[in-house]
């Protein structure tokens, strides 16, 4: 068992399989994008596989595949079924975007994805093309409803609320759970190497910070019920309007962060093990892959080199990668 120096054991792997994105979210990149890796320095599937089977042995259960956007890269089922297929691997989902969603959904399922998280910063399908400059909100809408009939539940929504972007949608957004079984996650904006000029009409991105507590007040009047929290369930704190077959929850990287209870590790698409999200640490890992090299001691030292919690609060940020880099 992975164990850190705070006696924190870590069972999850958050997998970035692709830089590549077929979307320019404004607060994720800037609008003429930024330079890709090249082939030669992203992982290959086997390596990604090798890089699992070593923490499936010391005790990671859980997968997550994130990019970029994981479903622009070729035969991404094909790496679903192997990981899926590895000893001591219970559970693996991924994170999208859902453009295209619904033409790899039944083949996902049926090579053993267990859930998907869905980003939708937006109901409206103007608005969700300004802020994904191009971005088709039916073609997500369509993923979605393709996800649950192929039984890829619960559908969690993760939904980045901004000041003054789209705050005003919180209420819409979180009355989607009285009819749909869907669990929609209000997360607070992250300041991972995005504090740059978005462009006309919007704010600046210190600006656009919005509050897990003003999300809360603004959502007051639906009369939201605390649901114990339970082991494993992640970083989100959550909510119920009563009667309602859905969950609402928040995810406080900065107002409350949920440091003490982090249990992950992350894999970057070039290779490098970050213990940290909001934090620049990382542990290379592939070189020593395609030399044939032990990896496990790399993977020991980066779970040895997470910090108790992040250190926003002493500007102390991440400067060195795009979220599309680290796979959030």
């Amino acid at each position: 068992m992975l164990q850190d120096a705070y006696g924190r054991p870590i069972t999850y792997l958050r997998v970035s399989i692709t830089d590549r994105c077929n979307l320019r979210c404004v607060y994720c990149m800037p609008e003429e994008g930024v330079p890709w890796q090249s082939h030669e320095n992203i992982l290959r599937f086997e390596e990604i596989v090798a890089v699992v089977r070593v923490m499936a042995e010391q005790g990671i259960r859980s997968v997550r595949l994130t990019g970029g956007e994981p479903l622009v890269r070729k035969g991404v089922v094909d790496l679903v079924r192997m990981i899926a297929d590895i000893p001591g691997i219970e559970d693996v989902s991924l994170t999208t975007n859902g453009i295209l969603l619904e033409k790899y959904a039944a083949d996902l399922a049926k090579a053993g994805l267990k859930r998907v998280n869905v980003s939708l910063d937006t109901l409206q399908a103007e608005k969700f093309a300004r802020i994904t400059r191009g971005g088709c909100v039916e073609k997500v809408w369509r993923g979605i409803q393709a996800a649950e009939s192929h039984g890829l539940q619960p559908v969690k929504i993760n939904v980045v609320v901004m000041r003054s972007v789209n705050d005003e949608e919180l209420l819409d957004m979180a009355r989607l759970t009285q009819v749909h079984p869907w669990h929609i996650r209000f997360i607070e904006l992250m300041p991972v190497n995005n504090r740059y000029f978005w462009g006309p009409g919007y704010p600046m991105p210190d600006d656009a910070y919005f509050s897990i507590g003003e999300m809360l007040s603004v959502l007051q009047p639906l009369g939201l019920q605390r649901i114990p929290k339970s082991v494993g369930s992640g970083p989100a704190r959550e909510y119920c309007i009563p009667g309602a077959p859905g969950k609402i929850g928040f995810i406080s990287p900065l107002g409350e962060h949920f440091c003490e209870n982090c249990n992950r590790l992350r894999l970057t698409a070039d290779g490098c093990l970050r213990p940290c999200l909001l934090s620049d640490t990382e542990v290379a890992v592939r070189e020593v892959l395609r030399a044939g090299g032990d990896i496990l001691p790399h993977i020991q030292q980066a779970v040895a080199l997470k910090p108790e919690g992040h250190e926003l609060a002493l500007e102390h940020l991440p400067n060195r990668r795009c979220m599309r880099d680290i796979g959030g």
